[in-house]
Order: structure tokens, then sequence, then C-alpha cells
């Protein structure tokens, strides 16, 4: 099997060292110091479960690497709509783009039979231009439930999780994902392929849409919010909004709101990715988060206040990082 990460950061550059370690073909993409640590060292994962070294290929250029059987995105959603000319030197006919991301995926109603059957998400896919990048027929669900980060260049932090469970949009089990699970798998990881997998999004976005722009506003990690009366408050109206707009489009998460807080306060002193990325001055992921749920709950005549003040507010931050 022949896999290239493309943006091969936290996320990324751990899954290529898995995949590598279990015996795949792993080219990972990636630029700058990062980079240059990689082609002299090799990717150093350093995670309670044991740390390793792997030295898969490494490049800036896709077209070093050429067609792939699947391509594993770890770059961030708000990025995918410029990625079209580093995904097509990687493409044949079958490959598949698996997207490790939070939030709501430009695929969401794609093959989903009911009411908003092909529904296009603006906030997601502004004028069909990440539809255009990463084709819908080639798309594979993702749901991360892995917590890593980069401790310097070519090193990777892994702290919990190693969950990465995927399906397809249709809900059918193919062989393209089963394939994929069982490298994944041979490299240590855990891949489940679900039928369901957009129970999967609604879970983790019930973390994500509180936790995430919370921690970005007030400078907080996970265990400090839930620690905050007020702040525990907030994370609990935001999940209950975003788990009536998931039933209003015809998924239940199935997980209670304490159950999730729960999970979040066992994070710890984690600082979300959000807050990550405001910490370095990067644009911050807010449209597949906030801004997505937002859309689907005038598209489906949820009220959803909270949801909003908070994406006012933090879309107001995120104006600020880009001017």
């Amino acid at each position: 099997m022949k896999v290239a990460v493309l943006g091969a950061g936290a996320i990324g550059a751990y899954v290529g060292a898995a995949l590598h370690r279990g015996g795949a073909e792993v080219h990972l993409i990636a630029r700058g110091e990062h980079l240059r640590a990689i082609r002299e060292a090799g990717v150093r994962v350093l995670s309670p479960r044991g740390d390793f070294t792997a030295h898969p290929h490494a490049t800036d250029d896709p077209r070093e690497v050429g067609p792939v059987d699947h391509v594993f995105l770890g770059l961030k959603a708000n990025s995918y709509a410029a990625a079209g000319p580093l995904v097509r030197p990687l493409l044949h006919e079958s490959t598949t783009i698996i997207a490790a991301q939070n939030g709501i995926p430009w695929w969401y109603f794609h093959g989903l039979k009911g009411p908003y059957q092909g529904y296009r998400i603006e906030s997601v896919d502004p004028g069909g231009t990440v539809t255009a990048a990463l084709p819908l027929e080639r798309a594979i669900g993702c749901v991360v439930y892995a917590a890593t980060e980069i401790e310097e260049p070519g090193v990777i932090r892994h702290l919990e999780g190693t969950r990465f469970s995927i399906g397809e949009p249709s809900g059918e089990l193919t062989a393209r994902c089963a394939s994929f699970g069982a490298a994944m798998t041979s490299g240590g990881l855990k891949c489940p392929v679900e039928q369901d997998l957009r129970k999967d999004v609604w879970i983790k976005l019930m973390g994500n849409i509180a936790f995430n722009p919370i921690s970005a506003l007030a400078r907080a990690t996970m265990a400090g919010i839930c620690r905050h009366d007020g702040a525990r408050e907030l994370v609990v109206a935001m999940m209950r909004e975003t788990v009536e707009v998931a039933r209003r489009v015809g998924c239940d998460p199935g997980v209670s709101v304490e159950r999730r807080l729960r999970g979040a306060e066992r994070a710890g002193e984690h600082k979300t990715s959000t807050l990550q990325d405001l910490e370095k001055g990067k644009p911050l992921e807010l449209d597949v988060l906030l801004a997505a749920v937002v859309e689907l709950a005038d598209l489906t005549g949820a009220e959803v206040p909270t949801l909003r003040a908070i994406h006012a507010v933090s879309d107001l931050l995120n104006e600020g990082l880009a001017s």
C-alpha cells in the first residue's frame, strides 16, 4: 500500500510514522524546519505506549511522490479549498482521500438519504471550492480520537488516544476502507470502519464546538474550562444546542452531555488545537465547527442562541488574526 500524508503535522506525522512502522510505503508532505528535521532524523514519536522512530520518505513536492492508493489529509479544514494543486499529482483513478478533520465535513450530505441529500454546506464548502479540490467520490471520512503535538521539529508528542474511526459517506463497508483500516492496525493504531460515521462526527463535535472557541477566547485549558462554573454551564448549553441540530438532520449522537463533559475533564490541562493555533498567530479552524452548525440550524429551524453568540465573538477574534 502506498500512502501520502499531505500536511504531516502533529496528527499527520504520527499517522505516517505508524503506517510506516506497519509496513506501508509512506510519503510525508511537509515543509520548513519540520521537513528538514524529518529528512535528517526521521519522525520521533514520544508516547506513553512506547517511543519509536520511523524514517518514511519526506518531501515538500507531491510531484516527487506520484499517484498513491490513499491520501491522508492532515491539513486544517480551512486549507482544503486551496489543496487541489497539492492533491492532484497524488491521484490515480481509485485513490481515496481520507480527511482527518474536526467539525462538519464537506462530504456530510453526500450519499445521505433524506430531505437534505446533496445539500452543500456553504460555510464548509464555499462555492463548491472544497468539492472541486477534493472530489466527493474519493472521500472517506475520518474522526480522530487522538491527541498529539509537535514538541520540536521532527518530534511528535503523543498524549492520548489511538483511535481513528473511518467510514464511507454512503455507509457501505468497502474494500478500500478495510484495507486502509488494516494498514493502520498493523501500525499499532485503532481504525474501526463505521457504517454510521456521522454519529462519530457529532460526538466529537459536541466537545470541539464548545471547548475549542472558549479555550481561545479565555486562553484556558479543557480542565480549566470545566473547573469554572460559568464556563461549564456555557459548555453544557452549547452541547445541548448542538445535539438538537444533529437530531434535526437525522443523527442522534447517543451520548449524554454529562458523559461528554466527563471525557473532556479527563483530558486535563490540554490546550485545544484552536488555542494552539491562536498562540501561533494562525487562522482559527472555526467554520467547520461553529459556522457550519449555525448554518444547519438555519436550515432546520433549530434555536441556537448560545452557539450564535460564541460564533460571533470567536469570528471577530479570527478576523483580527487575519488582518
